[in-house]
């Protein structure tokens, strides 16, 4: 069965589309077929898997508006092991035009229908805003959301904002929305303030709080202008070592993990 999570917070620069990738690509590298839906006007997943945004022709933005299959846009890198949904700069444009579609806030989710039993593993990339693409995304959560919280003060009064919203689409559009888990990015463990929000976090959320740790990585905001995740790019770094780790706990909270496990 596929598992469908959505990457989602309304602050930029937690490290959402970091965390989409390098989880993704550590999935794939435990032999999982993953897929990556960049469902973010900017594009970043997108560029950060080597592909120029502006030559996508064929991606998420044609889907939402209904003028192509999903599985038609979906590309693949061999190198990383990942099938990608791309995005362009296009998509920007769809803030207005699914005002007047039908079921727009369901578009997503009912483009994603095919691809059920075709992947282990789909992840979308959502915006840094609450916005109908947002609000795609986390219609298409079939199996949860998770939320990068960045360990710093303004994350936690942003996470409130989210937590509304959140509550609001459940008791309108999808009461079965669920926060599969918190993950918590840019960890700086010399700051008395990181570890404040840790705890606060953990007081917060409990159990939905992964175990894994994100640290703060020279190398995992590197790794994106050549075009590869960590697990390529810096594979013996503390971050590529973290995200290997939370895929680790993904796949055993999931079912999917065996210890004898062979990479490919």
């Amino acid at each position: 069965m596929t598992k469908f999570y959505t990457f989602v917070n309304q602050k930029g620069g937690v490290g959402k589309t970091t965390s989409t990738i390098n989880l993704g690509a550590y999935l794939a590298m435990h032999g999982k077929k993953v897929l990556l839906i960049d469902n973010d006007p900017q594009a970043n997943a997108t560029s950060c898997l080597g592909i120029t945004k502006n030559d996508v022709k064929k991606g998420i933005y044609e889907t939402l508006l209904g003028q192509i299959e999903i599985s038609k846009t979906i590309l693949y890198n061999p190198k990383v092991k990942l099938s990608l949904v791309p995005s362009s700069p296009a998509l920007a444009g769809a803030e207005v035009e699914l005002i007047s579609l039908p079921e727009r806030e369901y578009r997503l989710a009912n483009a994603i229908n095919s691809l059920e039993g075709q992947f282990d593993y789909v992840l979308i990339d959502c915006p840094p805003s609450l916005s109908i693409l947002t609000v795609n995304g986390l219609l298409a959560a079939k199996d949860g959301i998770i939320i990068p919280v960045q360990c710093e003060y303004l994350a936690l009064e942003g996470l409130g904002q989210l937590m509304q919203t959140i509550n609001r689409i459940k008791a309108a559009l999808y009461p079965s929305l669920v926060i599969r888990g918190v993950l918590l990015t840019m960890y700086d463990s010399r700051t008395n303030l990181a570890n404040d929000v840790v705890e606060n976090i953990k007081q917060y959320f409990g159990d939905k709080v992964f175990t894994t740790i994100i640290p703060r990585s020279v190398r995992l905001a590197e790794a994106p202008s050549y075009g590869y995740p960590i697990s390529i790019h810096a594979p013996h770094s503390t971050g590529a070592i973290a995200y290997h780790d939370l895929a680790k706990e993904l796949l055993k909270q999931d079912g999917f993990y065996e210890n004898d496990i062979q990479w490919v």
